[in-house]
């Protein structure tokens, strides 16, 4: 039986990758790298900055790094505050698992400052029971542990969950903490996001085939 639903943050709550990815080719592009839509897929989405910065920039020191990734963020919160909106159906969706009582978290590579940032810019800042920054954890998505430690906060076994996800690394740890995983896919095509391990992929929320996790079910 269903008793809590997950969300990622970043491309599954809201389409933030259109976002980043204008703030990273500004960062980027000057050390000679080309930031479009399949190099932003292949090497930024669902990361930590931390690792981004290490492997694209390992001529900047620990501390440039450091704050190369603050201004990252802080300019991202800047040109987003007026862009993001709910994803097609979240709202239909999520007054289902209110009305079922269910238990919801958002679990996010995001840092703290952004993931709190979009849930106040959506109006979904008290809306969930957890929300799990993978970055403040021993290891981050891909790994499972984000999601295996949700599972604990929340006090439930990984079959009685089922997890929204965008990304490669976030579809890759919740399969890896053994909970169904449905593909959102804002930024990646369906075929994608199924070769990752989704069991489903969707557009919108409302979608009919949810029924079959035994969401929108009575």
């Amino acid at each position: 039986m269903l008793q809590a639903v997950i969300f990622d943050l970043d491309g599954t709550l809201a389409d933030t990758d259109p976002v980043h990815l204008e703030v990273w080719r500004d960062i980027l592009e000057p050390h000679g790298y080309t930031i479009d839509e399949t190099f932003f897929k292949e090497k930024i989405s669902g990361r930590l900055n931390e690792h981004l910065i290490e492997e694209l920039l390992p001529q900047l020191s620990q501390a440039e790094g450091e704050q190369l990734a603050i201004d990252k963020e802080a300019k991202f919160r800047s040109l987003a505050a007026t862009r993001l909106q709910r994803m097609p159906g979240f709202n239909q969706l999520y007054d289902w698992i209110k009305g079922q009582a269910l238990k919801t978290a958002v679990v996010t590579n995001a840092p703290r400052a952004n993931a709190e940032f979009v849930l106040n810019v959506l109006d979904l800042e008290t809306a969930f029971d957890l929300v799990l920054i993978a970055g403040e954890l021993p290891r981050s998505k891909p790994d499972p542990l984000p999601y295996q430690t949700a599972l604990e906060q929340l006090g439930i076994v990984p079959a009685t969950a089922v997890v929204f996800e965008d990304s490669k690394t976030g579809i890759q740890s919740a399969v890896a903490a053994q909970i169904p995983t449905i593909g959102v896919a804002s930024s990646h095509k369906p075929d994608v996001l199924y070769s990752y391990g989704a069991s489903l992929v969707i557009d919108e929320f409302a979608d009919e085939r949810l029924k079959q996790f035994g969401l929108f079910q009575n």
